[in-house]
């Protein structure tokens, strides 16, 4: 007789993710990013890697391999096979064909058959300040399926603009794109960044109960002068991993998120300056590694305000 799936068997207070996202072999963006996190937060977490290259593709180059949607819908069913296939969670990032999304749409529908319970924690990734990164259909996709099915959002203020058809350009039109997410389907938004006259703002949205106003929070942003790779993959994780600990509180669970991420972002600029490289010259991988007490046991130095 086969022994029990302990992470079944017995179940940590927290979770079971199953991350769909991508990998590099170096680096940290995708389920580099996402996977050590949430398991220094406690979390058993079942990794599905949507591409695996060699790096991230800000590199002059890259080599790898793509997964497409059958191919995912294998690992999906051997995992069924086996009756390894109930989760608390599931997790997705960057994907970068229809089909492939169209896949993902039926693992969430093949999740919630076996635990109805499922969470959906969705990090939409279109595109960033105006520019799309992914196919336009993709978009339509997004808006019209994968939203409504999402448990929690956590777009950027493009992603959100173009969820909604909303223009973002104060902090009533981030509240207001927050409500027409809502409207559309998850319970939980947050708008990870949204630029207002130049200050950086995240607003985050819990509609606890249909009918009800959502409770909504923001909380201001440094600018730190360098661009880091990786660092949304992980600050959803964040998300997930803190709301979870902190179900009817999600300003709790953005202020020890965001407060993990800028102590990360702060190591990762002085170990550059550090090393004698000019941190606005190229994009810098995270220092994840070398910031895992800052991940594990966060200092909150970063406080919401909320809307009253």
């Amino acid at each position: 007789m086969a022994p029990p799936i302990l992470s079944l068997a017995l179940p940590s207070e927290t979770g079971r993710v199953l991350s769909i996202q991508s990998h590099t072999v170096q680096g940290y963006v995708g389920n580099k990013s996402a996977v050590f996190p949430l398991q220094l937060l406690g979390y058993d977490v079942d990794p599905i890697n949507s591409v695996q290259f060699s790096n991230h593709t800000g590199y002059p180059s890259f080599k790898g391999q793509v997964l497409n949607g059958q191919q995912l819908w294998d690992l999906i069913e051997g995992l069924e096979a086996n009756d390894l296939l109930y989760y608390t969670h599931l997790l997705t990032g960057y994907i970068g064909s229809v089909s492939f999304l169209n896949t993902v749409l039926d693992v969430v529908s093949k999740l919630r058959s076996i635990n109805p319970k499922l969470t959906y924690v969705c990090d939409p990734v279109l595109g960033d300040e105006g520019k799309l990164y992914v196919p336009q259909e993709l978009v339509t996709v997004y808006r019209e399926r994968v939203v409504p099915i999402a448990s929690m959002l956590t777009p950027n203020q493009f992603e959100a603009e173009l969820l909604t058809g909303l223009r973002i350009q104060s902090e009533e039109d981030g509240r207001e794109a927050c409500n027409s997410i809502h409207a559309a389907g998850p319970s939980k938004v947050v708008i990870t960044s949204i630029n207002v006259d130049g200050n950086l703002l995240l607003i985050g949205s819990h509609l606890k109960e249909k009918g009800n106003p959502p409770k909504q929070f923001k909380i201001a942003i440094p600018k730190i002068p360098a661009y880091f790779t990786g660092t949304g993959d992980l600050m959803t994780a964040l998300l997930l991993g803190w709301s979870n600990k902190h179900p009817d509180n999600l300003e709790k669970a953005a202020e020890l998120a965001v407060s993990s991420l800028q102590a990360l972002l702060q190591r990762t600029l002085d170990d550059y300056k550090s090393a004698g490289h000019d941190p606005k010259s190229s994009s810098l991988e995270i220092r994840l590694i070398q910031s895992q007490d800052d991940i594990r046991s966060p200092q909150i130095t970063f406080k919401a305000e909320i809307y009253s």
